[in-house]
């Protein structure tokens, strides 16, 4: 991307010098010592203890690497980055040129004429830019949306196979130290989820007014 026209601020003002038997000396800080009792409170009516924990573990990233909803949806969002980097080439490609016709330009046009066509290239990169960032978050947005549909599923899917097992406790398997497969749902999990969801529909990316777009930094693709 062209580099953008560079920002001048004025210099700070200098500080005075104090002498060095002059400066006063810095407040040392003082921690908070504050200290709260534990309050002593009332004992609470004597309550049924919860039910004896019967776990089971689940990989949720396992599950969804498996699912062939959120394969699709993952390929056609790449589908949709892929096209947007593609114009954001193209785009890139355009401002470059007019860039360079304006360098050819520098010793024929005045002054106040040359600011003129750099201002006017410079508010063009920054509407460019801002197109193809919301854009990029339209196309985020989908993807959302559909995986939203295959965690819903997900989550019934997880409850039922927890009460089929007498299940009362599922953890995620990344959190367990150790585990063995007779707690592991898993495989069931993901059989079960391309039974009753094998593709979901990834909706368009429409850009609509007032659209929060996450910082530059942030954007995967379609910065041109």
């Amino acid at each position: 991307m062209p580099p953008s026209a560079p920002q001048h601020s004025a210099a700070p003002a200098a500080k005075p010098k104090v002498p060095h038997s002059e400066a006063p000396a810095p407040a040392a800080a003082q921690p908070d010592q504050t200290q709260y009792k534990v309050p002593d409170l009332p004992a609470l009516p004597p309550a049924p203890p919860p039910p004896t924990a019967v776990i089971g573990v689940l990989s949720v990233p396992e599950v969804l690497q498996k699912s062939t909803a959120a394969q699709a949806v993952q390929a056609e969002i790449e589908k949709r980055q892929a096209a947007l980097s593609k114009d954001a080439q193209v785009a890139r490609e355009k401002i470059q040129s007019e860039q360079q016709a304006i360098v050819a330009e520098r010793g024929k046009l005045s002054d106040a004429e040359l600011e003129k066509k750099e201002q006017a290239l410079q508010n063009e990169i920054a509407a460019t830019q801002t197109k193809f960032q919301e854009r990029n978050q339209a196309i985020q947005n989908s993807g959302q949306q559909a995986l939203q549909q295959i965690e819903a599923m997900l989550a019934g899917i997880v409850k039922q196979e927890a009460q089929a097992h007498g299940m009362n406790l599922v953890l995620h398997r990344e959190q367990a130290v150790l585990n063995v497969a007779a707690f592991d749902l898993t495989d069931e999990t993901a059989t079960e989820l391309n039974k009753l969801l094998p593709s979901v529909k990834v909706p368009p990316s429409v850009v609509t007014p007032g659209m929060h777009v996450d910082q530059p930094g942030d954007q995967g693709n379609g910065s041109p």
